[in-house]
């Protein structure tokens, strides 16, 4: 009797199976459960707020530097078509777009390979990654420090959007996009920037407090890392000054503000960590308010359009587009079929794919989609591997090479003429040198990236360390003032840098000079904010 009543049961189900009034289990459920509906409305959300963020904050950008922006902020909702030329969002829509031609697991080349070619302007390590790529320095390597001076700057931090919209609470599967993406043009703290960010939009799906939502972001960073430190010291600050962003500000900046590599000595600073830090101090105090968010994140200053675009990114995923305000949503659905510059993506065409992205990503990690809904198998964070850029790297001193005359480290030996723009030096003459004295661990030599510029050899204490091409002229751009070589870990002491023009170029290349505009020296010691004490602790 109980064989029968077994086969009638085995039957009976089958059929159920068959109706689709059951459904077979995956193995460990999935605990999460977003409608397809819910999940398109927070992505419309997320891609929005990078729009008005960028928007909001762009007129404002690097115009306080060291300081608060208190100046009038006069953003219209109209001003939202500009994002169309915000390297936040075109840089992330490349890779979009290599995804769709070579697949999600595309090798990291690719990505590069695509982003490099671009039409369209690049600065800081995403220029540096550029860079690279034509110079056949290829992907971990193009971020490493080794060949990136830049490799702690924010640009991971401003285009890692979309990889936490396509991962709905799976910040693993992040991270391990995260980690072949980031490492294009950033290393250490400047791919944890990016890492921190797309975590926060994996969480942002399924939790709408921010200090939950915060503290769950920095389990995906190692907790020794710098930037774990930074966002941890906000939500402290912001524990002592619940009322008052401008005090928390403060003592933020006296800590964290001089902490940069790439453009160190100076007070403009795009180093990922302390510009990180700007968005959740307004994460923090805007409360969740949108125009509050806005503003406080753009008044802390510094990369202040990039900052509120992740700021409202995460309350655009959190709220979802249909609880923007009518006049937003009116100004982005005005463009909505508008192209960003030098892609083939639209905010429909983002919001489409990554759709589709984050539908297929759920299932390839045993998700489920049926019934309209999105059943997704939870992943815990889970701390990225830990990496330092610049450990123990200190910076020192500058040294124009207009002071050559007054300063006896400088030597110059040819026939080198004087460039104006940025008081530089060049000549295209074979043989002809310009070396520098210096005492520390590190330089850097800055001079021109130009459509005339040269290949020189470069020798470290009379050795040979590397050829370097000064050539460039892509997307109709130059760079003047920039990082042209770089060693660091030297041994402590006395060193001579030795920069030779070989009278060569590029085919590309208008001319063979070298440009040579001045060193940056760097030791090894205790950081700037090493010991640093908040005044209440």
């Amino acid at each position: 009797m109980k064989k029968y009543f077994f086969i009638i049961s085995c039957l009976l189900v089958s059929q159920l199976y068959a109706q689709k009034l059951i459904y077979p289990k995956i193995e460990k459920q999935p605990r999460l459960t977003i409608s397809l509906e819910a999940l398109k409305n927070k992505i419309k959300g997320g891609w929005a707020g990078k729009m008005i963020g960028v928007t909001y904050g762009a007129p404002t950008e690097f115009r306080a530097q060291g300081k608060t922006f208190d100046d009038p902020i006069n953003w219209v909702p109209a001003d939202v078509k500009g994002s169309v030329w915000q390297d936040d969002i075109y840089v992330q829509l490349t890779f979009m777009e290599t995804m769709d031609k070579y697949g999600i697991n595309a090798p990291a080349k690719k990505f590069q390979e695509l982003f490099a070619k671009s039409g369209y302007m690049l600065w800081h390590a995403n220029v540096q990654g550029r860079k690279n790529y034509f110079d056949g320095i290829y992907p971990p390597m193009s971020g490493n420090p080794l060949y990136n001076l830049h490799a702690d700057d924010i640009d991971f931090q401003i285009e890692s959007d979309y990889i936490g919209f396509i991962c709905p609470g799976m910040p693993q599967t992040a991270n391990k996009i995260a980690d072949k993406i980031g490492h294009i043009m950033n290393y250490g703290d400047g791919v944890y920037g990016g890492v921190f960010v797309a975590s926060l939009y994996t969480a942002a799906y399924f939790e709408s407090d921010i200090n939950k939502l915060i503290n769950r972001a920095l389990l995906s960073l190692p907790a020794t890392s710098d930037y774990a430190t930074i966002i941890k010291d906000v939500l402290l600050l912001h524990q002592h000054y619940p009322a008052d962003w401008r005090k928390a500000w403060q003592e933020l900046e006296n800590k964290w503000g001089k902490v940069n590599i790439c453009e160190a000595g100076k007070t403009f600073n795009i180093d990922a960590k302390l510009n990180g830090a700007f968005i959740v101090m307004g994460l923090l105090y805007g409360e969740g308010d949108i125009e509050k968010t806005l503003e406080i994140t753009t008044r802390c200053g510094q990369d202040s359009d990039c900052n509120p675009s992740n700021a409202m990114s995460v309350l655009g995923i959190i709220k979802g587009f249909d609880a923007l305000p009518l006049a937003y949503r009116n100004a982005v659905e005005a463009m909505a079929d508008t192209l960003f510059d030098n892609t083939s993506y639209s905010f429909n065409k983002a919001v489409t794919q990554t759709m589709k992205y984050a539908q297929d990503i759920v299932k390839s990690n045993g998700g489920l989609i049926q019934n309209g809904e999105m059943l997704i198998k939870e992943q815990s964070p889970l701390a990225f591997q830990l990496e330092a850029a610049f450990p123990s790297l200190v910076f020192d001193k500058r040294m124009p090479i207009s002071s050559a005359k007054e300063n006896n480290d400088w030597s110059i030996t040819g026939a080198w003429n004087k460039f104006s723009e940025n008081q530089s030096l060049f000549s295209s003459k074979a043989g002809d040198a310009i070396s520098f004295n210096f005492v520390g661990t590190g330089i850097s030599i800055e001079g021109n990236w130009v459509k005339d510029g040269g290949v020189a050899d470069v020798y470290i204490d009379g050795v040979f360390k590397r050829r370097i091409d000064t050539y460039f002229d892509y997307a109709n751009q130059e760079h003047r003032g920039v990082n042209i070589f770089h060693i660091l870990g030297l041994k402590a002491g006395k060193h001579l840098v030795k920069i030779v023009v070989t009278g060569k170029k590029n085919v590309a290349s208008a001319a063979a000079n070298i440009y040579i505009a001045g060193a940056v020296v760097y030791k090894t010691g205790k950081k700037i904010n090493e010991d640093y004490r908040f005044s209440f602790q």
